[in-house]
């Protein structure tokens, strides 16, 4: 009933403001998998006009092109951009979507708000923990609102979970939350480097990251095997999780993040994220545990990415696709509540190629949320502060691994207690001519 009374809140006013207003201007950077993912969902929910794209992929930019001028209603095919520079200083954008690699998140973001746009970008919010700070930064500087790409947050089974069994208290009391990803996603395989091909323009691409040679394995899209662009598994898919859990029990800052692991298993792969690792991110009467493996058999079939609250009550599995939740008193009566599809109201996504169907809702409620957000001049679902807060936490977990220390996080100074080695890690060196973003100065 949450949902429906906001989804109808919602459907009004943008029926009065479409016809008050002519369609807001977007643009997109990153115009891969899940930009263009992003990108239709929003096209689905409200009256917009995308009108420019950017990408450093030649061939990926003229696909996205031909898709938008489909799917939009105006079928006019958007202005392209090799770079994002270029396309920011028009200034005629009010909303502008970011998904690009990882390391390409933060500057674009900065610029995109110093522009006089609102942003959706995607997560994690950024490769390190002072990138994030400076992104909040400059979000409150220039009174923009920016929506993080955490759809838990909008995901309608799981909104229900959180109101109907950890609102109201049926878990009793939760000293136990286990987060974990056992998708075999880390990429295998070991292709030599090769020049980069001619429709790609891999120093642009590169940008502030450490230059590779050029290798299939990193692009398109298994980039996220390298830590050069990314955080491994934790940065990807325990952000994911781990921002549910606080948004469901209303958490801030761990108090203190512990890692170990690896890689343990697959060694023959190019790629050099870990494959198994675990880290416990510590609140005062809770425990927060992530676990990923991309080998081997998940516990629960049913449940290869999710979260498991374990109160004195009760336990609620929670995921993408389900929750289950199973009363400890003898008697009770267990739940169980499927992902909620919208192929009926939306027939385009069963045809999208590479779409997410079971995704694509939680993606709309984020895109309303959103949009509701910038018309009020009010904080989103997945405000960037929170964004930072899940971002920073799991790049802290890779920090506490590759330290072999316990983390303890000051939250009202935003550095690590007492660990000098660790507080210069919060920051990584750029690759010239970039600059790395400072909290202070943008």
């Amino acid at each position: 009933m949450v949902m429906n009374r906001r989804e109808f809140l919602y459907s009004g006013g943008c029926a009065l403001q479409s016809a008050l207003q002519k369609p807001r201007r977007v643009g997109l950077i990153g115009c891969g998998w899940y930009g263009k993912c992003d990108l239709f969902r929003l096209i689905q929910v409200a009256p917009v006009e995308v009108v420019s794209l950017c990408d450093v992929d030649r061939n990926m930019l003229a696909q996205a092109a031909d898709r938008v001028a489909e799917r939009q209603a105006s079928k006019k095919k958007p202005r392209t951009y090799s770079d994002y520079r270029e396309m920011l200083r028009e200034k005629n954008l009010d909303i502008v979507l970011i998904a690009t690699p990882d390391h390409w998140h933060a500057l674009p973001m900065i610029a995109a708000v110093q522009a006089g746009a609102d942003v959706w970008v995607q997560k994690p919010i950024s490769v390190d923990v002072v990138e994030g700070q400076a992104m909040l930064a400059a979000a409150r500087k220039y009174n923009r609102v920016v929506q993080v790409g955490t759809q838990r947050r909008s995901t309608p089974h799981l909104v229900e979970a959180r109101d109907n069994f950890l609102k109201t208290g049926k878990l009793g009391a939760i000293g136990l939350v286990e987060i974990y990803c056992y998708y075999h996603m880390r990429r295998r395989g070991n292709p030599p480097d090769a020049a980069p091909p001619e429709y790609l323009d891999w120093e642009m691409w590169t940008g502030p990251a450490p230059l590779r040679p050029y290798n299939s394995l990193a692009h398109p899209g298994s980039w996220r095997s390298f830590m050069e662009y990314g955080n491994g598994i934790v940065g990807d898919m325990c952000i994911h999780m781990f921002d549910m859990v606080r948004w469901m029990l209303g958490l801030g800052w761990p108090k203190r993040i512990s890692s170990s692991g690896g890689i343990l298993v697959e060694k023959e792969s190019k790629a050099n994220i870990s494959d198994t690792q675990t880290a416990t991110f510590e609140y005062d009467d809770l425990k927060v545990i992530w676990q990923h493996r991309s080998w081997g058999h998940p516990p629960d079939p049913q449940y290869p990415w999710g979260a498991t609250f374990y109160g004195d009550k009760g336990t609620l599995k929670a995921s993408v696709m389900s929750y289950d939740f199973t009363p400890l008193e003898k008697g009770g009566q267990a739940v169980h509540k499927d992902v909620t599809y919208e192929l009926e109201q939306y027939p385009e996504d069963k045809t999208e190629e590479r779409l997410e169907k079971h995704v694509a809702p939680a993606i709309r409620y984020q895109m309303k949320d959103f949009l509701a957000a910038i018309d009020a001049r009010r904080k989103p679902v997945a405000d960037i502060e929170q964004g930072y807060i899940s971002t920073a936490s799991c790049i802290l977990a890779n920090l506490a691994m590759k330290t072999g220390r316990t983390l303890a996080w000051d939250a009202e100074k935003q550095r690590v207690s007492g660990d000098d080695e660790a507080n210069r890690l919060l920051r990584r060196p750029y690759r010239r001519p970039w600059v790395h973003p400072e909290p202070d100065k943008v």
